[in-house]
């Protein structure tokens, strides 16, 4: 008997346990990985995954935000000075008043940065060359004048590297896996090249999203065709929070993707009860539109078919439609086989693959102009 409830107090205690249980999508410097934790605080749970938390660590939410199942944590290293931008600074501090700033590696590879492209900036860089600048590096490779746009700035320099590799290791650069060089560090120069480094950054990050809420229509043969659709229950949009990967060229956003999310507020799909529709029905004079023309407000929602078709209030079952979002300039190009939307300003859905040529779906609502 006491083996009996020795045996039922060790099996409580480990449902209890399970029920505790919480499992989060840990980010680590980009690395994602699935953890089950018993931890109250994201602080308890890095503690408990052995990640130190200090100045140069940034963690998303914050290491007082209470764990809830499904969480997304983001834990980056804080973003330090590169060696680009300390090229920059340098030569931006110091190439002033034709007086060149001059870098030199270990390896007897120098450069020097003109102030400028004038003669007399010429000159005077001539005249170092003759002197300082042979005397001061040791390397037999000849001394070429070549172009260097360090994350899109332009720096005329004089160098003695015989590769671009060797060029950016004399400025104190030294390129990762994401970073992009042209050409590549193996490229011998030669005068009159141009190097471009542009650095690259990956990161995931959290942001508060809005789920657009869906929309369900009930076609009914009670209905007169052509009389406006009924509403029975009005959508609402949800809200949660995003977690995105975003990539940085130079500091600024050049991409954005959804990875995951974590809901909050479930959307309300509206439902409405309409008409039937005929596929040939529809007409090609929208109104308020312009000739065949038209601006306002794209959404997406799931349709029970995949592709890029939209849905629209008038518009003739087949007409091709081009997208065009008013603030990016993307296009896309779709087929109209379903009716709606019929919220104020809305004139498009978009299926969620024709939505996310423009811009990722956690966008909800674009600006747009149609044209068939």
């Amino acid at each position: 008997m006491a083996a009996t409830v020795v045996v039922g107090v060790v099996l409580v205690a480990g449902v209890v346990n399970l029920s505790l249980r919480k499992h989060v999508n840990l980010v680590v410097d980009g690395e994602h990985q699935t953890v089950s934790t018993t931890s109250d605080s994201v602080q308890d749970l890095l503690i408990d995954e052995g990640i130190t938390l200090s100045s140069a660590v940034l963690v998303q939410p914050s290491p007082a935000s209470v764990i809830a199942d499904g969480m997304t944590v983001v834990v980056n290293p804080a973003r330090v000075a590169s060696g680009a931008e300390a090229f920059l600074s340098a030569s931006a501090a110091n190439a002033t008043g034709g007086t060149p700033a001059v870098f030199e590696s270990s390896t007897d590879v120098g450069v020097w940065v003109m102030a400028g492209t004038s003669e007399a900036s010429v000159s005077l860089t001539d005249q170092l060359v003759e002197s300082d600048f042979s005397a001061s590096s040791a390397g037999t490779s000849p001394v070429v004048s070549v172009q260097a746009v360090v994350l899109g700035k332009v720096r005329d320099v004089l160098t003695n590297a015989d590769t671009t590799g060797e060029l950016l290791s004399a400025m104190g650069i030294h390129p990762d896996a994401d970073d992009r060089v042209r050409p590549s560090l193996q490229t011998p120069l030669h005068a009159g090249t141009t190097v471009t480094f542009d650095e690259v950054r990956v990161v995931t990050k959290m942001e508060a999203i809005t789920i657009p809420f869906r929309v369900h229509t009930e076609y009914t043969p009670s209905m007169t065709p052509g009389t406006p659709a009924k509403v029975l229950e009005e959508g609402r949009d949800g809200r949660g929070i995003g977690t995105f990967v975003v990539t940085k060229v130079n500091g600024e956003v050049d991409s954005r993707q959804l990875i995951g999310r974590w809901v909050e507020r479930a959307p309300v799909t509206e439902q409405r009860l309409s008409p039937p529709q005929s596929m040939y029905g529809g007409t090609t004079d929208v109104p308020g539109a312009v000739s065949d023309t038209q601006a306002g407000l794209a959404t997406w929602y799931d349709p029970p078919w995949s592709g890029l078709t939209a849905a629209h209030p008038t518009l003739p079952f087949g007409t091709r439609v081009t997208v065009t979002d008013t603030d990016t300039g993307r296009s896309v190009t779709v087929t109209i086989n379903d009716r709606g939307p019929f919220g104020p300003g809305r004139i498009i859905d978009l299926s969620p693959e024709a939505f996310s040529i423009l811009q990722p779906l956690g966008a909800g609502v674009l600006d747009v102009s149609i044209a068939w």
